[in-house]
């Protein structure tokens, strides 16, 4: 089955041999590839090219698989990547350090082309139902901002009505725009990484920094509504390191940079206020 060439792949694999077969296996069958041949150049790719999937081995010399997702979650945009470990150990111990890094999926070596692509095409079916949430929103705020004079109050939660939960998104709210992760909302809890992760998302259908990114953009998109802040000032208001890195984020969840989708919100309601007078 051929894949839209839309979607690139880094593969992060030292042994030349191997990352050349998953990379002429993944390019066969219609994706963009990209290889990196240690951690450090990985971590490096990953920032530039923003992959739409990293797929990791985890023994390298330089930096092991580990650190180079643990140097990835430091960074809002590259931590929302899908990242899927190479193994060639099946142990349990590997596997739950792993998750509790926040690695999206596990890939024993050696495995099929099959494996490996199946493997992908399901973070990217995640990554998609995602971007359609956002999509969804973002039209339903525009909606209602032509409906009413009043855009959406700052005080609305975005967070589901529950109270076994209600002390992570307290967390969540109260810190998201200090660039928290999910280490810290497990910290803070009194849970670990890996429980707080599978009680999260057994609840909720979505990870515990996917609601944090959730409120960042909603934050976002309040921010660019209400107030004449510029990119680079409400980039810095949400956390972020810098206003690229913000853009970037914004731009994957709602197609369009934060700069266009604000011009939009403005025509709207210059049209909304014609029509009105």
């Amino acid at each position: 089955m051929k894949q839209p060439t839309s979607k690139t792949i880094l593969i992060i694999e030292d042994d030349l041999a191997t990352r050349n077969l998953y990379l002429d296996g993944l390019s066969a069958e219609g994706f963009d590839t990209i290889g990196a041949a240690n951690g450090r150049l990985g971590i490096q790719f990953a920032q530039i090219h923003l992959p739409n999937v990293i797929i990791c081995d985890i023994g390298m010399p330089d930096i092991d698989g580990y650190g180079i997702l643990n140097a990835l979650q430091q960074d809002p945009i590259t931590a929302i990547i899908p990242f899927i470990f190479l193994t060639g150990s099946c142990a349990r111990i590997e596997i739950r350090k792993g998750m509790e890094l926040g690695a999206d999926d596990y890939v024993i070596k050696p495995s099929t082309l099959d494996e490996l692509t199946r493997a992908v095409v399901a973070q990217l079916k995640k990554q998609k139902h995602l971007k359609e949430w956002y999509t969804r929103e973002c039209n339903q705020i525009l909606e209602n901002a032509c409906a009413a004079k009043n855009p959406m109050p700052k005080s609305e939660s975005i967070f589901p009505a529950n109270t076994q939960l209600q002390e992570v998104f307290d967390y969540i709210e109260a810190n998201f725009h200090l660039g928290i992760t999910l280490c810290d909302v497990a910290s803070a809890v009194g849970y670990s990484a890996a429980y707080l992760t599978h009680r999260v998302a057994k609840q909720t259908g979505d990870t515990v920094n996917g609601w944090i990114v959730k409120r960042r953009m909603a934050a976002a998109r309040n921010l660019l509504q209400e107030s004449k802040q510029t990119i680079e000032q409400i980039a810095t208001a949400l956390g972020y390191q810098n206003a690229c890195h913000f853009s970037r984020q914004f731009r994957q969840h709602h197609d369009i940079p934060p700069q266009t989708w604000r011009k939009k919100y403005q025509s709207t309601q210059r049209l909304r206020d014609i029509l009105a007078s």
